[in-house]
């Protein structure tokens, strides 16, 4: 294949890029205080947790947390869910001030979602995901991106057509995850399919599914050809996986993994922006699952997973990081 040049800076829409390694969205992980440390570590674009049209336009006060940006993670891009051409493009005009980029959600496999017609389930209806990709490309000032599965299921596989049929809508750059919405997140991603996808349209193309380690994201790049990447489960409790892949990309060589003191600092970080977004007893609460997700596969993590659930305070969380 010759020698490939995997790091890049990207243009989406009129938004430059200063790299082509993303941390993807994902709900209860990339709000407003981990999105910050991984845009320190190097992310090229950072994406809200996924957003209900509906909800902004009902006023519902969960996505008033949701939507909040800071200055510093900029570039970051929104994702929105919903089937509504009008309602979509209206609540995308009303918050877009705030971001950089509009993405659009076509690929989660969640059941409330599919059942109401939103998320992967929009997959089986490329006449109304058309329809709403249009309406808001033309209706936004902002580029409108879009995130979908290689199909629904196994005999209905037609990410390919759906690449086509959102490039013509006009987004300015799509994101394949490599499998189908029946599969979940489980089972091997499929990166033929982002290779067909990079193939079949001319804007650029995000690769995501089963980036574990950087040399994951690099494999994925040689094998398709993708523009860039999207690191998602990966960089639960590790977002120095964001760092090593860009150095990877641009020097050939990924940097080290960090030691316990390292995790032990990143943590106390990541609780102390939790604590100034969200109050201590908020904090601390969403903290549980992250400590958990920074200790894996640590000595004595399921010790420490027990102690976890009992925690209230900053206090009792330094203790506990102290332990490690």
């Amino acid at each position: 294949m010759g020698e490939i040049k995997r790091a890049r800076k990207l243009k989406i829409g009129g938004v430059e890029l200063q790299n082509n390694v993303f941390a993807a969205p994902m709900a209860g992980v990339t709000d407003l205080p981990y999105r910050l440390i991984l845009r320190e570590m190097g992310a090229g674009l950072v994406t809200t947790e996924m957003v209900s049209a509906k909800a902004i336009l009902y006023k519902n006060k969960n996505n008033k947390i949701i939507l909040r940006t800071e200055e510093k993670e900029r570039p970051v891009a929104v994702q929105l869910f919903g089937a509504d051409p009008m309602i979509m493009s209206a609540m995308a005009e009303k918050i877009s001030e705030d971001f950089d980029i509009i993405d659009v959600n076509m690929g989660c496999p969640v059941p409330k979602i599919v059942n109401n017609g939103e998320g992967s389930a929009l997959m089986k209806d490329p006449k109304q995901a058309f329809k709403v990709l249009e309406m808001m490309s033309r209706v936004l000032k902002k580029p409108v991106t879009v995130k979908f599965r290689k199909g629904f299921d196994d005999a209905h596989v037609n990410a390919v057509e759906f690449a086509k049929m959102a490039e013509e809508a006009g987004v300015a750059a799509i994101t394949v995850h490599a499998r189908t919405r029946q599969q979940m997140y489980s089972g091997k991603a499929d990166w033929d399919i982002i290779r067909k996808v990079k193939e079949a349209v001319t804007i650029p193309v995000i690769g995501n599914g089963d980036i574990f380690e950087p040399e994951d994201a690099a494999a994925m790049a040689d094998e398709t050809g993708c523009d860039g990447v999207a690191l998602a489960r990966g960089i639960k409790g590790n977002p120095w996986l964001v760092r090593r892949t860009v150095e990877l990309f641009e020097t050939g060589e990924a940097g080290p993994e960090p030691d316990i003191e390292e995790k032990k600092a990143m943590i106390i970080k990541h609780m102390e922006l939790m604590i100034e977004y969200k109050g201590e007893h908020m904090g601390i609460l969403e903290m549980r699952k992250h400590l958990a997700w920074y200790t894996q596969g640590l000595p004595g993590s399921a010790k420490l997973r027990g102690a976890m659930n009992e925690m209230s305070t900053a206090d009792d969380l330094r203790r506990l990081v102290d332990k490690i």
